[in-house]
């Protein structure tokens, strides 16, 4: 199957994945300061997983965007968006320069993914609770027909709150969708609020389970065993896998990390001035 030309089956570049986190972390934060709105906490709690996937785990064309075998990425978390098109720009879907049209008026780059507008978007998400029942009909298709492509779909924590994760959780199990993943990206912080004050969560390994998923729980900034884990689905045949990522809202620049007000919160020119320069120190 052709590939994104970063993607390897041999041992990951930890370094170079992390510098590509890196630049999805600095280039959306300009993106969201620039445009006056957007999520920069979830943004930067999901850079190194979105790196990890678009470097080392996913099977797609950036050249063929359509192609049929492709595997399927479904962002559902896509309020996410601006480190999401960083990625996909970094992956060469489109040129790292279109990057300055985020949120501008008729700009493609919205404040939601469409896959009508752009290349490598798998599903219209941003909707809560729409992305993991989007992969469910994506994964059954291909159990239908045979094909090869596999489905992650990356989901925020707060985002569990909506029923339709749970019911497209059970069917998952039903069919024995072993060709589906989902990453949740567990920063324990959603608009507000902590997950655990606004709805418990806990135990959600356990939850998963009860829904007869096969669980692993990682350091969701650790991008070796981000890797390893992707690479070993499925768990078990059979059963759909879950990947619960801990994470830290905000992750890379200290005032924002693990502050609930960086749900939405836009940075200020002195607050991203000392965001970039603290991310740039800690990448040298």
């Amino acid at each position: 199957m052709p590939s994104h030309p970063l993607l390897t089956e041999s041992a990951p570049d930890v370094a170079a994945i992390a510098r590509l986190a890196y630049r999805v972390r600095r280039q959306s934060l300009q993106m969201v300061h620039s445009a006056k709105v957007g999520h920069p906490g979830g943004d930067l709690s999901a850079a190194d997983i979105l790196a990890s996937l678009y470097t080392s785990i996913l099977r797609v064309d950036p050249r063929n965007p359509r192609m049929p075998d492709r595997d399927r990425f479904i962002m559902s978390k896509g309020h996410c968006s601006g480190s999401f098109y960083v990625a996909l720009a970094e992956a060469g879907f489109f040129p790292l320069e279109r990057l300055a049209e985020y949120m501008k008026p008729l700009s493609a780059l919205s404040g939601h993914p469409d896959r009508n507008k752009i290349p490598g978007v798998e599903a219209n998400t941003g909707a809560l609770g729409h992305g993991l029942p989007i992969g469910v009909g994506a994964a059954k298709a291909a159990k239908i027909t045979g094909a090869a492509w596999r489905t992650f779909v990356l989901t925020g924590d707060g985002e569990l709150q909506e029923g339709s994760n749970w019911e497209a959780a059970m069917a998952a199990s039903h069919f024995e969708l072993d060709n589906l993943t989902v990453i949740v990206d567990r920063n324990r912080l959603q608009q507000g609020d902590g997950t655990e004050s606004t709805m418990t969560l806990e135990p959600l390994a356990d939850r998963w389970r009860a829904f007869g998923w096969s669980v692993a729980e990682i350091d969701g900034h650790d991008i070796a065993a981000i890797v390893r884990t992707l690479r070993g689905v499925p768990f078990e045949p059979g059963r759909p896998s879950c990947v619960i990522a801990h994470t830290h809202k905000g992750r890379g620049v200290s005032f924002m990390e693990d502050r609930v007000e960086w749900h939405h919160r836009i940075p200020t020119d002195q607050e991203l001035a000392a965001a970039l320069a603290e991310l740039d120190a800690n990448h040298e």
